[in-house]
């Protein structure tokens, strides 16, 4: 590829473009074209009717695909001369016969060989304007001006040939220009679309470089995919690059792409025993699950439950598909166990609710016990608090979040009846209120002996000592007194 384009500027230039610039001359077409330099060959050619010219003269043009105005032919005519049956032109002070024409068929003649030259201009022209395009290649370049340099040199046509020659001249010098500008842009396309691959070679490496236990292998994937779809659009429509450094190039792609294949599949057969080990453990699991499902043991079972569970979740993943499966088994088995558990909670709640109404009605009853304020009012309390207990040891549970409410009315009755019988307990007991008598008589006496202290000393710390320790002495000698 010569010159960066695009699709739609190849498909504008007609294929047959290049063709109808560089075409020769068909020979034997006129009457006028057939004309030899040599005198004697020119003699011995047979010369055509006026209708056989007629009938070339209206097929002649079509090369060049232009029509001309009669100026232009008659503008032409004027470099060809007409005598004896010969037309001629004058070149650097010299005749050179293009052509030859019948008797009465002189203008005939001219006009066709004027024909040929403004064929020749056109197809000169229309080089000019293909020169300034961007979709003309070298090649054409140089076919297009080897033609027109060949045709150029001795045409069979009359016209103003030293300026069409000069033309053709400053066309040659154009022409270099453009074959050097093209090799620069070609340059430019080659270094581009070098870039391009590379950097698709490059993001590829860095893929497989980059791979490693937390790889999104499905999105890199999809990543490796769109970088060979952009090497493609990279060999459709840029520069071609010379075969070793494609070659090069695509061998580093390759490389990289199979490196990435072969750690993929790797990981895919890990990532397949995993799943099976995991299967396999899961499968034990919910046989473990299916032995416990009709447990009545709620609190152990729902203990060895959780310890699956747990089981589960450290067995990792066995796929979705197996997953979701594998799932459903353990779910249904465990749902039969906690379902009944829960029916039985519902029941026992249910009788929990009565139990609770009976024990109130009990606790009611145990309230109207108190106050009491005799030993004998405390002792038929007590007979009766106890045959209350009774019931209520019988009743069985009630609602946890009642309990704390039953017992601490029980415990209220149970310290009221209490406290009247110590209280009655310490009255009688003698020896109780000898130990209280002889510690009041210690008390009493230690307080007469710091009194006695106190007097005494004119030590400012022991004094505060000795003062501190009789008050404390006779706090606890009110106390012993109440």
């Amino acid at each position: 590829m010569s010159v960066p384009e695009n699709e739609s500027e190849k498909k504008a230039v007609p294929e047959q473009s290049q063709d109808a610039a560089t075409q020769p001359e068909q020979k034997a077409s006129t009457p006028a074209t057939n004309a030899h330099t040599d005198q004697k060959a020119s003699q011995s050619t047979p010369v055509p009717s006026p209708a056989t010219i007629a009938r070339h003269k209206a097929a002649a043009p079509a090369a060049a695909h232009v029509a001309y105005t009669q100026a232009d032919v008659d503008e032409a005519k004027k470099f060809g001369k007409a005598h004896d049956g010969v037309i001629t032109i004058s070149e650097g002070g010299e005749e050179r016969t293009v052509g030859e024409y019948a008797t009465g068929e002189e203008d005939t003649a001219l006009d066709l060989l004027a024909h040929r030259f403004l064929d020749l201009k056109a197809r000169v022209q229309m080089f000019s304007q293909r020169l300034k395009g961007h979709s003309i290649r070298t090649r054409e370049i140089d076919q297009t001006l080897a033609s027109l340099k060949k045709d150029l040199e001795a045409p069979k046509a009359v016209g103003d040939l030293a300026a069409l020659r000069q033309q053709f001249s400053d066309l040659e010098t154009q022409a270099a220009a453009k074959k050097e500008q093209i090799a620069a842009w070609h340059e430019k396309a080659v270094q581009k679309a070098l870039q391009d691959r590379t950097a698709v070679v490059e993001k590829a490496e860095k893929i497989v470089a980059e791979l490693g236990d937390q790889t999104n292998w499905r999105d890199t994937g999809d990543k490796f995919q769109q970088l060979f779809t952009q090497w493609q659009e990279c060999q459709r429509k840029e520069a071609r690059l010379d075969k070793k450094t494609s070659d090069a190039l695509w061998h580093r792609f390759s490389a990289a792409r199979s490196e990435f294949n072969h750690h993929r599949r790797q990981w895919a057969k890990q990532r397949d025993e995993m799943h099976a080990q995991a299967k396999a453990a899961k499968e034990k699991i919910i046989a473990q699950a299916e032995k416990l499902k009709d447990s009545t043991d709620w609190g152990q079972t729902s203990r060895d439950f959780n310890d699956l569970m747990d089981q589960w979740k450290a067995a990792g993943r066995a796929g979705r598909r197996d997953d979701d499966a594998l799932w459903a088994r353990f779910r249904a088995a465990a749902d039969v166990f906690f379902n009944a558990r829960q029916a039985d909670r519902t029941k026992r709640d249910a009788g929990e609710v009565e139990n609770l109404e009976k024990k109130r009605q009990l606790l009611a009853e145990a309230q109207k016990l108190v106050p009491v304020s005799t030993e004998a009012e405390a002792q038929h309390a007590r007979q009766k608090l106890g045959e209350i207990q009774d019931e209520w040891d019988k009743i069985g549970y009630v609602p946890r979040q009642n309990m704390r409410e039953l017992e601490d009315g029980m415990d209220a009755v149970e310290k009221q009846i209490k406290s009247v019988e110590d209280a009655a307990w310490k009255a009688k007991n003698p020896q109780i209120d000898a130990r209280r008598s002889s510690f009041e008589d210690q008390l009493t006496a230690r307080i007469a002996q710091l009194d006695k202290l106190i007097a005494s000393t004119d030590d400012p710390a022991k004094k505060k000592a000795y003062e501190s320790e009789k008050a404390t002495k006779q706090s606890w000698l009110s106390a012993v007194k109440k």
